[in-house]
């Protein structure tokens, strides 16, 4: 069997980012889209994406059921990581020197300030469930009732 593995790549990170899109998210794809983004007034829910087997079974299934409550973000946006490298390492940057990379991850950002988190540590190993309470949580904590 002879797998093009780039193909393959191609089709995974297609996938990915149509499910993102499908439940309302905005796909960053250059450090100016991430700056454009992260000036918005408000609330914003960043996924960082990945192909990991985490990022698709539990990442973003949550990704998509946590923004169904009462209290959520105003902006949805997604940064991929290893795919979009340079948008990823502008929002790494805005996430500050405590912020540890990892993906799949979320971060909260209200102003443009982080102001919740949920690594990788919170997300791999644990059901989407957990992972969606985590982050409403912080929607709780920060979000206006929509």
């Amino acid at each position: 069997m002879n797998m093009d593995y780039d193909l393959f790549m191609q089709q995974i990170t297609t996938t990915a980012r149509a499910e993102m899109e499908a439940a309302g998210y905005e796909q960053l794809r250059t450090p100016e889209d991430v700056e454009a983004a992260f000036a918005r007034k408000g609330t914003t829910l960043v996924m960082v994406n990945s192909v990991c087997g985490c990022a698709g079974g539990i990442a973003r299934p949550a990704a998509t059921h946590a923004v169904h409550y009462d209290k959520r973000p105003d902006h949805l946006v997604t940064v991929f990581a290893g795919q979009d490298k340079d948008a990823t390492a502008a929002a790494r940057y805005h996430f500050g020197e405590d912020h540890i990379p990892s993906s799949p991850s979320f971060i909260l950002l209200k102003d443009g300030q982080v102001v919740g988190e949920v690594g990788r540590f919170e997300i791999e190993g644990h059901d989407p469930m957990s992972v969606v309470t985590n982050l409403q949580g912080h929607f709780e904590e920060n979000c206006e009732e929509i």
